[in-house]
């Protein structure tokens, strides 16, 4: 009887053991992870300022490449070195893609967001043309387009099927309409009938929305279709007058009404050159936006009422800069404008 209580006992005790053995395990594993980091947040606050400086230097490097100015290409074109290809006529700049700067580096991309459309300057007939490449239901269109413009203009006063506060004030939680210029694309997902599938587009890849508020008076019950091309592949808040021919992509092409699919790939393939292929040695850009008259598909005079909707100049940029030091990265995004040759100023700067 004795033995068999101290066999028990000597059971209790070691179950107790490896219980202790296993907390500990665990609260070791805990810490070494908490260590770990707090080490690698530590590390990175100590680059902290090192690492913005190397984000603004990559900026300044960009403001350098976009300051050069090349007499005999009085245009921007994809095949240009800011752009990332291999340089037009002028070729003489001495431009690396990952540049060292004392103990780490940056690398660079430059993107001209004169591609894309203005969206303070799209009217009724731009909105529309737009909702119908994106696919949206022709029986939203209305809706959308006015809300838009209900959105951007000064007044209180609501269009026909359009949008004011009294009914963005209703949501939960409760807004009102800006009633003045979008400042950032994502404002489209505060407008009514703009759903987060019909503003990401299929390039979303299931990005969330920026603003998850219901959109009042559009709801359906059947699931939303995926949209093959976006409202961010169209449109930009920031942008010269017309849209660059030379860097536009078909999509945006064909927000212009007389522009079909067949024409806007003919001018993508006459800007490419012989090889077919944007940014490279043998393209051909346009020098003046008037050139593109003389394409095939194009009426004559067809193309005089939209006269300022194209350019070949593009005045504002964006830049995203990857800072690294060692394994300690950080990416700042910045907004530049060309106001003149050698005048390129930062709109702003933020890391993300």
């Amino acid at each position: 009887m004795k033995t068999r209580l101290q066999s028990n006992r000597s059971g209790i005790a070691l179950i107790i053991v490896m219980i202790v053995i296993v907390v500990l395990g665990m609260l070791a594993i805990g810490f070494g992870s908490a260590m770990k980091v707090e080490t690698t947040l530590a590390r990175h606050a100590s680059f902290n300022s090192e690492l913005d400086w190397l984000g603004r230097s990559g900026v300044e490097y960009a403001r350098w490449m976009l300051s050069q100015n090349c007499p005999s290409e009085p245009y921007e074109s994809l095949n240009q070195v800011w752009a990332g290809g291999p340089g037009g006529t002028c070729t003489n700049l001495d431009v690396q893609t990952e540049v060292q700067v004392g103990n780490g580096s940056f690398t660079w991309k430059i993107t001209d967001l004169d591609r894309k459309f203005n969206i303070n300057r799209a009217d009724e007939m731009i909105l529309r043309q737009a909702l119908t490449l994106i696919g949206a239901d022709a029986g939203t269109m209305t809706t959308i387009v006015n809300s838009i413009l209900d959105w951007r203009d000064p007044d209180s006063n609501p269009r026909m099927s359009g949008t004011e506060s009294e009914v963005y004030e209703q949501q939960d939680p409760p807004y009102l309409a800006k009633d003045g210029p979008i400042d950032d694309l994502s404002e489209l997902l505060l407008i009514r009938g703009v759903s987060p599938a019909m503003y990401w587009g299929a390039a979303g890849g299931g990005l969330p929305p920026v603003f998850n508020r219901p959109q009042a008076g559009l709801k359906s019950n059947f699931e939303e279709p995926t949209y093959a091309v976006g409202m961010v592949d169209l449109f930009t808040p920031l942008s010269g007058p017309g849209i660059n021919i030379n860097t536009a992509s078909a999509t945006v092409l064909q927000l212009i009404p007389v522009i079909d699919e067949n024409i806007a790939q003919a001018i993508i393939q006459r800007r490419a050159g012989p090889d077919g292929q944007d940014g490279t040695f043998d393209d051909t850009p346009f020098r003046s936006a008037a050139e593109i008259s003389g394409l095939p598909g194009i009426p004559p005079g067809a193309l005089q009422q939209f006269t300022g909707l194209f350019s070949t100049r593009s005045q504002i940029f964006q830049v995203e800069v990857t800072a690294s030091i060692g394994s300690s990265k950080r990416v700042y995004v910045a907004i530049l404008r060309r106001a003149g040759a050698k005048d390129t100023v930062v709109l702003n700067l933020y890391w993300k």
